[in-house]
């Protein structure tokens, strides 16, 4: 039996940073991962593959495209679709609550992150995405 694998995009602008959270990311079980230095590059390979991607993972502040705005685009084409935020920068800003009360955000880690939070979330979000799924 071929198990199908769910879409994972992590955006950062720091190559750094996709790399090693991809490597974190790496055993768990059903999930394909993609990194992104360009949150427009990932939105276009979003859009082509919107209906197996499970999660995107976007850091706050890029040079090109906020995070928020990034992930309000993601939602636009896939409303379905989990998304994690994270950030070092310290967040008091009405536009991050109305994004997370209108479901834009998903959830949301600090940085420094640990990596075994972030596998957490990655599961818990796996999990979640194939519940409502199923639902």
């Amino acid at each position: 039996m071929v198990t199908k694998k769910w879409l994972v995009a992590i955006v950062d602008d720091e190559l750094d940073i996709v790399n090693l959270f991809r490597d974190c990311l790496r055993g768990i079980n059903d999930i394909l991962i993609f990194t992104f230095t360009d949150p427009f590059i990932a939105l276009e390979h979003f859009i082509t593959n919107k209906d197996t991607y499970f999660l995107i993972i976007s850091d706050l502040r890029m040079p090109s495209l906020c995070g928020i705005e990034f992930l309000k685009k993601v939602k636009k084409e896939n409303p379905l679709v989990r998304t994690l935020l994270m950030t070092a920068f310290e967040i008091d800003d009405k536009l991050f609550q109305e994004y997370t009360k209108a479901d834009i955000i998903n959830d949301f880690l600090q940085k420094p992150i640990r990596l075994k939070d972030l596998r957490s979330a990655v599961t818990k979000h796996l999990i979640s995405y194939k519940r409502n799924l199923k639902d």
